[in-house]
């Protein structure tokens, strides 16, 4: 049985609407009377949804775009294909965290356990297979789901609608909401899974938080040290792959697409929307920026960090992280130099 979201959405709006309450213009080709029924990402926008282009890096996804409309800066009506409405505005990011606002009007906050105050601790639409354990003190939200022989510890929340596999251990004071959990998934102490990404449209009249609509995907065969964050995706999924090990004290940002039996140790930081292919291996504090892609079998250095895209296999170390070989060059002619600043042979 398909799932059936977390959020509710709006009724659709006719372009022309929408684009007044954003203080937008159209071209002249727009339909101002097609129906917007969502707010979707360049590559999984349809006929019917926004969507919006400001980092250069999804250039290729604009031009791949067909018959949808999409919000853009002054002069992207230049760039986007035929068939594409330019719905122009000053600040496309802000516009999009105001479209989202106007279809997602509750996703400004998590939904929890969704329950009144005389409610039981496990929900009454809760499904709780035979021969799951939930422990004192564990809440079990409306609508979500415990599969066979899994375990919530004392003082768990497993949110509205949150669906969790056979087999798992939820530990005690763990968190989860807006998130799917695969089989002989272990979260340990105070995990934290399905909270907002951190989503904000800077501006010099403050910063406008955009809702994040996606979920946390989390596949079998998962562990997730104490007091490690996954943030759900803000309009696709945040993904931990099948066999994944993850350390305490580890962030992991909104959109982060982690590949099968990747090694994250103590605290590591990755941002937004950075893709992992399989194996990948990063070292205790290291880390790595939002939107690159790091192939799979790389290893990262303990304290490293990446600025860009890694190719598969590679080996990096330093900050910005180069090939352990780079690295290895300049430590020697940092060396040398100290050697020379001393007068030591």
């Amino acid at each position: 049985m398909e799932h059936p979201g977390f959020f509710q959405r709006a009724a659709p709006l006719a372009l022309g609407t929408l684009a007044e309450k954003l203080g937008a213009t159209l071209d002249d080709k727009a339909d101002r009377a097609l129906a917007i029924i969502n707010v979707r990402t360049l590559a999984d926008a349809g006929p019917g949804d926004l969507s919006f282009f400001e980092n250069r890096k999804y250039l290729a996804q604009l031009r791949g775009a067909r018959g949808r409309p999409g919000l853009g800066a002054r002069g992207v009506g230049d760039r986007v294909p035929r068939g594409v409405a330019a719905v122009v505005v000053p600040a496309p990011y802000r516009a999009f965290a105001q479209a989202l606002h106007i279809f997602y009007p509750e996703a400004h906050h998590s939904k929890v356990a969704v329950a009144e105050a005389s409610d039981p601790l496990v929900h009454p639409t809760a499904r709780i297979e035979d021969g799951a354990r939930i422990e004192p003190g564990a809440v079990v939200g409306r609508e979500a789901q415990v599969g066979r022989g899994s375990v919530i510890a004392a003082g768990a929340v497993v949110g509205y609608r949150v669906t969790i596999g056979r087999g798992c251990f939820i530990g005690p004071g763990a968190s989860i909401t807006h998130a799917l959990i695969g089989d002989r998934v272990t979260l340990h102490a105070g995990v934290r899974i399905g909270q907002d990404g951190f989503g904000f449209a800077m501006g010099p009249r403050g910063h406008l938080k955009v809702p994040q609509i996606g979920r946390v995907i989390i596949q079998d065969d998962v562990e997730i040290g104490a007091n490690s964050c996954v943030d759900r995706g803000a309009l696709k999924d945040t993904v931990i792959g099948e066999g994944t090990k993850i350390d305490n004290l580890v962030q992991i940002g909104h959109n982060v697409v982690m590949g099968r039996h990747c090694v994250i140790v103590g605290q590591v930081g990755i941002s937004g929307s950075t893709e992992l292919g399989d194996f990948v291996v990063m070292g205790g504090q290291s880390g790595a920026v939002g939107h690159i892609k790091i192939g799979t079998g790389a290893q990262l250095a303990g304290g490293s960090h990446v600025t860009a895209d890694v190719p598969p296999g590679a080996r990096m170390g330093g900050t910005p992280a180069v090939t352990l070989t780079e690295f290895g060059r300049q430590i020697a002619i940092l060396k040398r130099l100290a050697r020379r600043k001393t007068g030591e042979p």
